[in-house]
């Protein structure tokens, strides 16, 4: 059962003063840490809106392999429809989804664990009696919010679906504890007594010349989902010129073609990708999921009892 997630951050940080998803803790920024432990969790697919600083913020993360949505009219509208933005692009991209906002930084995997072990359609975790984030729901969900009115915003629409919320319990004081504030801020960097220790792990595939890795594969999922290199590239925070070059590589080192380009008709060119481009995908994809799954069980075995 594959679980993505939607990060907002589209916010104009005014009560805070500064720019919130690019504050340090620790040694990385507050949007960092929040994609860090959904990768440390096992997600795959992490979608943010971005809204205010939107080019700036895309930068900061964009080698961290995260599909990125704008909220164009961030300045007049409610976290609620930035939520909605980023649910009705994943809702038929994985089967449940973890929702934040990107100013609750400091829960941990264990608890993105908890949640996803609970099977639960509607579950959110819990501490000292209060629910926090990250929220989990069922994709199957998606519609009913996205139809909602809006009325007390993400939670109303919550408190409207036709499924009971679960609460998970865990002993994890990071899920209530957000960065609206300086003194909020503060609190948090009191809170953050050691670095978030992970194994990371990345695989390419070579010749004369690098060919294939994690950055590519996206490349090729964006240009299968929207039909069209130039929007995959925006997403991905590349030039066209830079996404077409990546691919030409590609074919050159496989000798065969990879991407389909169709000219002209009522909306323009297209792009899909060939019967040997969707192969080589599913293979490394599969090939990195067994993978991390190793990466993990040594990661236990070796280092476990320190961290």
């Amino acid at each position: 059962m594959q679980t993505g997630a939607v990060i907002v951050a589209a916010g104009l940080s005014s009560r805070m003063g500064e720019f919130k998803p690019m504050l340090n803790i620790g040694s990385i920024s507050i949007a960092q840490r929040v994609v860090a432990t959904l990768r440390q969790a096992g997600v795959g697919k992490i979608v943010m809106i971005t809204g205010y600083n939107a080019a700036t913020l895309e930068r900061h993360l964009s080698n961290q392999g995260i599909i990125f949505l704008r909220n164009n009219d961030f300045a007049t509208s409610q976290m609620f429809d930035s939520a909605k933005i980023g649910l009705e692009y994943i809702q038929d991209k994985c089967t449940r989804v973890l929702f934040t906002p990107v100013d609750i930084p400091l829960f941990t995997s264990a608890t993105v664990e908890a949640l996803i072990a609970s099977d639960a359609p509607l579950a959110c975790p819990t501490c000292q009696n209060q629910t926090g984030h990250p929220m989990l729901m069922s994709t199957e969900l998606i519609p009913r919010i996205l139809a909602d009115n809006g009325s007390m915003g993400l939670r109303g629409a919550v408190s409207r679906l036709p499924v009971p919320l679960t609460k998970i319990p865990v002993n994890d004081p990071g899920i209530l504890l957000d960065a609206d504030t300086m003194e909020d801020y503060d609190a948090l960097l009191q809170y953050h007594n050691r670095q978030l220790t992970r194994p990371q792990v990345s695989a390419a595939l070579a010749r004369e010349v690098t060919f294939f890795d994690e950055k590519i594969a996206m490349l090729l999922e964006l240009v299968e989902e929207t039909s069209s290199v130039r929007t995959a590239c925006q997403r991905m925070q590349i030039s066209y010129s830079t996404g077409w070059n990546i691919i030409r590589i590609l074919e050159s080192q496989l000798s065969y073609p990879l991407v389909i380009r169709s000219q002209g008709g009522p909306n323009g060119g297209q792009s899909t990708l060939t019967e040997y481009g969707k192969q080589l995908l599913d293979l490394y994809r599969g090939f990195m999921d067994e993978l991390q799954h190793s990466v993990d069980s040594l990661y236990k075995k070796y280092f476990g009892e320190i961290f």
